[in-house]
């Protein structure tokens, strides 16, 4: 199970880069496969790269699997890259190296802010259809960050007010009058 990709949610699978190889174009096709964010580290671009640049559309980010990189940064491109194809109807494959830390963060992030979950619900869903995922340390710690973050913006988009809504407030005029 961990040398193969597993699909989390309808559209999204999350795999190792064996599920992405040369060999592997016919399960990737079959799987209805059309797009695919490969995350490596920029001294994993020799053997960690885009193998069908002429079949699917990819989303490489460059992101090294240390407690101390910068994850949170690229959570809304993924999203992004991740609705678009959703919306087309068509399903997308993340992968790192193994599909244990960095791709696992990133799809982590997409389930807790598509469907409103905590980090630790969001964590068992994924576990239960990949079970060896193990985002570092690091990455963990800016999971529990995004969770207020991405939970303050959807009551934002909503139009709901950040302040108590029950207090009086001023208009302009009001404002002006004093």
């Amino acid at each position: 199970m961990r040398r193969s990709m597993q699909e989390i949610v309808p559209g999204i699978y999350l795999g190792p880069y064996s599920a992405a190889v040369k060999t592997r174009l016919d399960d990737l096709i079959a799987k209805g496969i059309t797009r695919i964010i490969c995350v490596r580290h920029s001294q994993e671009s020799h053997f960690i790269r885009p193998n069908f640049r002429d079949h699917f559309v990819y989303l490489i980010l460059e992101i090294a699997d240390s407690c101390v990189e910068n994850i949170i940064q690229h959570f809304n491109v993924v999203r992004d890259f991740i609705n678009e194809t959703l919306e087309k109807g068509e399903k997308v494959l993340v992968h790192g190296n193994t599909g244990v830390s960095r791709s696992a963060a990133l799809v982590l992030a997409y389930i807790m802010e598509k469907y409103g979950l905590s980090v630790r619900e969001a964590y068992d869903i994924v576990q239960q259809k990949r079970f060896c995922i193990n985002p570092n340390e690091g990455f963990m710690a800016q999971l529990r960050e995004f969770e207020p973050i991405y939970k303050a913006q959807k009551t934002l988009q909503h139009g709901q007010s950040s302040t108590d809504t029950s207090r009086n407030k001023r208009t302009c005029d009001q404002i002006e009058d004093r």
